[in-house]
């Protein structure tokens, strides 16, 4: 524990108002929150500094007269939202007061929350502190964070969260896990250099440093700058965000872990996933490794980070499959029969037709696509949202149209495209039908009693982490 921070023990609810009604203790966050997130300002002040360094007016006096001023009054703020900040656990509500001036009062409604994230940014790890990501369903974002708190805190009031949404003692503690696949650092440095678009980041890049050399011109690298950072993401950013990425199976759900810089705790609950993508860019196929995608009921909105929606960033085939059977139990994609499109469908799409298939059982829908960077979608039945039959000009012309299967917001777009015009039409009866039946057939999605079927198979298929 760090700072003298008072333990987060399990909410006891105590009677205490006039009308009667039961009343929780409020707590606060971490007494270093302050400091945690005060270096933004602390670093804005730097650049302002650097930036003006050569500037007349910067003398070194105004600027330790400005830094004086400003990061005290800066820390002082920080303090006072600190203090007028606190959370309670009321009922099914998790309640958080916030506001110095206007006060905000914010209600989760824990019947409803799908995910419960731990998030450890770099410098607050450096104070010993982790933030509380809470996502629920119908949201495209976090619907509210508690940052910071202390890492012991932080997981303390992750399990209670979790146990009161799956409808047992809150004091019950944080479910044990069985580690699935843990991702060598070697497979996600040869992933990351068996991409065409690190090759195609990194090229320009390298140019203009070239460039900047031989005419002995750094004012070049400066004015590409965005373009040195996109070069970064795509690079040593995948590295930093996949590293050290591990799944383990527990009984509210696949624990995912990963990070280097930013620590992410992230759980899929069991019946929360509604549609499956596994990718093999071209390279890949060297060394027959995939990756696996998910739409996740509260993630996949427009302010989600992609790190949000991957189960497994690398992996051989066998071991991606395994993983799937563990959140789609009894589906095995390989023994799916897949239709290719049409042979008019080369028309419309000389280089990609070919790789066009779907195929269904009784549980999910698959759909194929990608010549070069291939793509296998997988959805339940019981997740479609909604079928829909598109046909634009050339299609129409060609007799060809194209299925949609709607799924939460996320990285896994459903469809099965370039098929016979009549066919399509069969796809859209026939697939909603299956999605009537399998939402009839659907077991409960709550979270323990959801994940004990699947907890009590045996993961030895996936022993070994990816390669």
């Amino acid at each position: 524990m760090t700072g003298g921070e008072r333990p987060v023990e399990p909410s006891v609810e105590q009677s205490g108002d006039r009308s009667g009604a039961p009343t929780v203790e409020p707590r606060r966050l971490h007494p270093l929150t302050p400091p945690a997130r005060g270096w933004v300002v602390v670093a804005a002040c730097l650049g302002v500094v650097v930036h003006n360094v050569n500037s007349g007016w910067a003398t070194p006096s105004r600027l330790i007269i400005g830094l004086g001023v400003l990061v005290p009054l800066a820390f002082a703020y920080g303090y006072l939202s600190w203090w007028f900040t606190t959370f309670r656990i009321e009922g099914d509500d998790l309640r958080i007061d916030s506001g110095m001036v206007f006060r905000r009062t914010r209600h989760v409604r824990l019947s409803r929350l799908q995910a419960v994230d731990v998030v450890r940014p770099l410098v607050a790890r450096l104070f010993g502190l982790a933030e509380l990501q809470l996502q629920v369903a119908g949201g495209d974002k976090a619907e509210a964070s508690l940052s910071y708190l202390g890492e012991a805190d932080a997981q303390r009031l992750r399990a209670e969260l979790l146990a009161r949404a799956a409808g047992v003692r809150p004091d019950v503690g944080e479910a044990p896990e069985q580690p699935l696949v843990a991702v060598p650092l070697s497979a996600v440095v040869g992933s990351v250099l068996l991409s065409v678009g690190t090759w195609a980041a990194l090229a320009p890049s390298v140019a203009i440093l070239v460039l900047a050399f031989v005419l002995h011109e750094l004012a070049f690298v400066f004015g590409t700058l965005p373009l040195f950072l996109a070069a970064w993401q795509f690079t040593a950013g995948r590295v930093i965000r996949n590293f050290d990425f591990t799944v383990a199976r527990s009984p509210d759900g696949l624990r995912l872990r990963h990070g280097l810089l930013e620590q992410r705790h992230q759980t899929v609950p069991p019946g929360r996933v509604q549609a499956v993508r596994i990718v093999q860019p071209w390279l890949w196929r060297l060394t027959g490794w995939v990756r696996v995608e998910i739409n996740v009921a509260g993630y996949g909105g427009k302010d989600t980070d992609a790190k949000e929606t991957i189960l497994l960033p690398v992996a051989p085939r066998a071991v991606a499959h395994g993983l799937l059977g563990q959140i789609l139990p009894g589906v095995a994609i390989d023994t799916i029969e897949l239709i290719p499109a049409p042979r008019r469908a080369r028309w419309h799409d000389p280089v990609g037709w070919s790789a066009y298939a779907y195929g269904a059982d009784a549980e999910v829908f698959v759909a194929r696509s990608g010549r070069f960077h291939r793509i296998l979608d997988v959805i339940p039945h019981a997740k479609v949202q909604s079928v829909r039959r598109t046909q634009g000009p050339w299609e129409r012309r060609l007799g060809l149209a194209t299925v949609h299967l709607d799924s939460t917001p996320g990285p896994v777009h459903v469809r099965a495209a370039r098929r016979d015009a009549v066919e399509a039409d069969r796809i859209v009866a026939e697939q909603a039908e299956r999605s009537r039946t399998g939402r009839r057939g659907a077991g409960t999605e709550r979270w323990i009693q959801g994940a004990s079927d699947s907890s009590s198979g045996s993961a030895s298929s996936l022993d070994g982490g990816a390669g």
